[in-house]
């Protein structure tokens, strides 16, 4: 049985995700999913990698969805944790991986959901006094960027008529046309930015970049003032999607363009396009 606490062995995890240039935002929330995990295991007297067994990861796993936890949520969470145990194994921190039989929860397959052009212009309008969070549901809109590329986009990726956005994780390197609407909502902001020596495009007064969360917060709530509390933000990036494939854009070129691994991804969204 391995004497290494689990406390102690997460900032090693963690590390090595950095070294395999996982998204920042993923080990983030692994992070996250990872002491949740911890502390469910302490308030069992668990704290050595090699006092946990597979009752145990099934307890967390039903407690989260007691918890009301969506079952998409307790997946990732539970993706996590199969990721965290298989790393113990390949460093011989112990034996026997206790996550590698317990089931993800069930998902309910629910169709992906795009604004109609009423709910575009409801959202735009309300968000218009926000000069940041506005630019960002722009580029979203014209674009098709994940939001986790929008935080993490930086200055000289911005050229004149395109973005190029980096190789991170098991994403290739991509370019994205920028069209006039995203082009003038990018120019516009950028004239009101705080000049700080950040190579961030979406900064904090401070300099540091946008988070994510912080992003993802300032949306919700202008859908919420929009009253379309139903959508998020990722229903914007299938929104641009939708409306391109509306247009008759090329699909091959579509999907190089939201950096879809397999054109049947992109080929997914035709039936909401039809």
């Amino acid at each position: 049985m391995s004497e290494d606490t689990l406390k102690t062995l997460l900032p090693d995890f963690i590390n090595n995700l950095q070294e395999k240039q996982r998204s920042p935002s993923t080990i983030l929330a692994y992070r996250a999913d990872l002491e949740q995990l911890i502390i469910y295991l302490e308030k069992k007297q668990k704290v050595l990698a090699g006092q946990v067994f597979e009752a145990d990861i099934s307890s967390f796993r039903d407690s989260l969805l007691n918890e009301k936890y969506t079952s998409k949520t307790v997946s990732r969470k539970l993706n996590a944790v199969k990721t965290f145990f298989r790393y113990l194994i390949s460093e011989k921190k112990i034996t026997s991986d206790p996550s590698e039989s317990v089931s993800h929860p069930k998902i309910d397959s629910t169709e992906p959901k795009f604004l109609s052009l009423l709910e575009y212009r409801a959202l735009r309008d309300v968000v218009r006094g926000d000069i940041r969070i506005s630019t960002i549901v722009e580029l979203i809109l014209q674009t098709g960027m994940r939001i986790s590329e929008v935080a993490n986009l930086k200055l000289a990726s911005v050229k004149k008529s395109e973005i190029k956005i980096e190789k991170y994780a098991t994403q290739p390197e991509r370019t994205i046309p920028l069209n006039t609407q995203a082009k003038t909502a990018l120019q516009e902001y950028l004239k009101q930015r705080p000049q700080t020596d950040s190579s961030f495009v979406f900064i904090i007064k401070n300099g540091k970049p946008l988070a994510i969360r912080n992003i993802r917060a300032a949306i919700d709530r202008y859908f919420h003032k929009a009253e379309i509390a139903s959508y998020s933000v990722n229903d914007l990036r299938t929104t641009f999607l939708v409306q391109n494939l509306k247009n008759n854009v090329d699909i091959v070129l579509l999907s190089h363009v939201v950096g879809h691994k397999r054109l049947s991804t992109t080929e997914h969204y035709l039936q909401l396009a039809g």
